[in-house]
């Protein structure tokens, strides 16, 4: 399987609340970059991914990734995504059942066939 082959099947896992942990070495770190949801940024281990995909959960009732651009080039794949996710809860000016939209570029470092670093750019809709 190619690296973009199990980026997409990561964002396949993360869509149907599998198990999308699977898919990072033990080292790995997930950086998030000042957002709308996120004003600081987000520097998380494997551990910490597994507490925010358990609280993930509870806020969202379903997400979607569309895959607009995908691009691999040696251990790193670059991925130009849509995103939506349907709220469970409030949140800002949105109810539970509202849809929330995001363009996010995301950069996948591997080693060999688990992502090593993952490096988000979120770019949320105004809510």
């Amino acid at each position: 399987m190619s690296r973009a082959e199990i980026v997409r099947a990561y964002l396949k896992a993360i869509e149907s609340r599998g198990d999308s942990l699977s898919f990072f070495t033990e080292d790995a770190v997930q950086e998030e970059f000042p957002n709308a949801l996120a004003p600081s940024g987000a520097r998380r281990t494997l551990e910490d991914l597994r507490e925010a995909n358990t609280r993930g959960k509870n806020v969202l009732t379903s997400e979607t990734y569309e895959i607009i651009n995908l691009v691999e080039a040696g251990d790193i794949v670059a991925a130009e995504v849509l995103w939506r996710g349907v709220l469970a809860v409030p949140l800002r000016s949105l109810k539970p059942g509202d849809a929330m939209k995001a363009r996010l570029s995301v950069f996948f470092e591997f080693q060999g066939d688990k992502i090593r670093r993952q490096r988000n750019y979120d770019c949320f809709e105004p809510f």
